[in-house]
């Protein structure tokens, strides 16, 4: 009896393979077994950010995310425009495709002009931009004789079939022409903020005043964005930008207070909904799209407000008509769009020693991105409507021929960031210079040598 109860006790004592332990020491097991799980989940989640790291450190990366945000957010303006634009096409033109096709016409002239300034040198874009900005103040001076007037801003000229906005060239001039002025007086790589007297500060006013005698107050908050960018690319002291916003805001309260539809604009925004039948009617059937769509929106070409409840629906407001369709998710897309692009554009600014990359590039990014900001915050009910298009999104061939020349210019200057010509050159061939070399009208094709250059 003996033996048996030792053996009993031998096949649960302590020291054997079958013993499960005290509960404290089973709970220390337990603990230390979630130890063990959060360290390698803690190692796990490290090595992911070293690999988005390692990703952003590439030679490419900006040259990719410039072109891949672009090409999304121009299909994704193409796709908008003609579902915004359908139903009123149909009424006026006879045919729901009338707009789209004028879209597409813009994009299929915009395309080559972005693939040539990505080919170009930088010299090509620092003698530009003095020719395009006297283009642009002849063009907006013949706007104060011969333009034609729409809701209050003398903004176009008709040429028959198209019409010319020439404050949107004057974006792309205004950011050549500063960045250059600023680079020729560069010494020893810094530039010195005192040059922005003279004559960048009061050229820049110059253009902002023609601008605004054309009533175009959207624009002339961009061109303001653009000469700041300026300003903080070269190191102004914050005084300087004190003293500028305060004489910016009193001439906007005086422009505001001259003209009674920007007063109402004003009361609109403060309360749409007490003018909901007036004022502040476009702002509130934006809202009621943006509210409809939810988090996944309606479903593509199923807006309800573009049924001649959204004035504008294909430009100004094309923003709550694709949240309306594609929802809170479609709309958190656009913005990481934006996002990932003007990331992209100070990433340029900031790897390169040049002063007239870093000046355009940050400026560039200051017009492309800071529009968008004013856009959406002005559908979404933040800003007052200013009536100022979402770039490569919203309808209209004068704002999107620039903003194209404008990205295909940050795309030359990463083509040229430290280690992206060898990238390129170890990439091989693109489709097109193979196309060509199939029907004999390029050279020869050369084939990349495996292990060479990192992307």
């Amino acid at each position: 009896m003996t033996a048996t109860a030792h053996g009993r006790a031998g096949r649960g004592g302590a020291g054997t393979p079958g013993e499960t332990g005290t509960p404290k020491e089973t709970g220390k097991r337990k603990e230390s077994g979630r130890r063990k799980e959060a360290a390698l989940s803690r190692a796990g989640v490290r090595e992911q950010l070293a690999s988005v790291r390692e990703l952003l450190d590439r030679p490419l990366t900006s040259y990719y995310l410039i072109l891949g945000c672009s090409s999304l957010l121009l299909v994704l303006g193409l796709m908008m425009v003609l579902s915004a634009s359908s139903i009123e096409s149909l009424q006026e033109k006879g045919s729901p495709f009338y707009w789209f096709f004028k879209q597409s016409i813009s994009v299929a002239l915009g395309l080559p002009i972005m693939w040539v300034c990505s080919r170009l040198p930088q010299r090509f874009f620092r003698l530009a931009g003095y020719p395009l900005l006297l283009v642009s103040i002849i063009g907006l001076v013949m706007v104060l004789f011969i333009g034609t007037s729409q809701l209050g801003a003398q903004r176009w000229i008709d040429l028959g079939p198209i019409y010319l906005q020439p404050s949107e060239p004057a974006k792309l001039g205004l950011m050549l022409w500063g960045a250059d002025l600023l680079a020729r007086k560069a010494r020893g790589g810094l530039i010195e903020w005192r040059n922005l007297f003279i004559p960048l500060m009061p050229g820049t006013v110059i253009l902002a005043v023609m601008v605004m005698l054309g009533s175009d107050l959207g624009t002339t908050l961009v061109l303001m964005m653009i000469f700041l960018a300026l300003l903080w690319v070269v190191g102004a002291p914050l005084r300087l930008f004190g003293g500028i916003l305060a004489v910016a805001v009193l001439a906007t309260i005086i422009m505001i207070s001259t003209e009674g539809y920007r007063s109402d604009r004003i009361d609109g925004w403060l309360n749409p909904w007490g003018n909901a039948q007036t004022s502040g009617y476009q702002s509130v059937q934006g809202l009621i799209a943006m509210g409809s769509g939810g988090w996944f929106g309606l479903g593509l070409g199923s807006s309800r407000q573009k049924w001649s409840w959204l004035p504008h629906a294909e430009s100004d407001f094309i923003f709550s008509i694709l949240g309306e369709e594609l929802g809170l998710m479609g709309t958190l897309v656009v913005v990481a769009l934006f996002g990932l692009l003007g990331y992209a554009g100070l990433r340029v600014a900031t790897r390169v020693k040049d002063p007239f990359v870093r000046l355009a590039s940050a400026s560039a990014v200051a017009w492309i991105a800071g529009q968008a900001i004013v856009n959406i915050g002005a559908v979404i009910g933040v800003l007052p409507v200013t009536g100022i298009p979402l770039p490569l999104v919203s309808y209209g061939g004068s704002a999107l021929l620039p903003t194209l020349a404008a990205l295909g210019m940050l795309l030359s200057f990463a083509r040229n960031e430290p280690g992206a010509r060898e990238a390129l050159a170890a990439r091989g061939p693109g489709a097109a210079a193979r196309g060509l070399s199939w029907l004999g009208l390029g050279g020869p094709v050369r084939r990349r040598r495996p292990g060479r250059g990192r992307r």
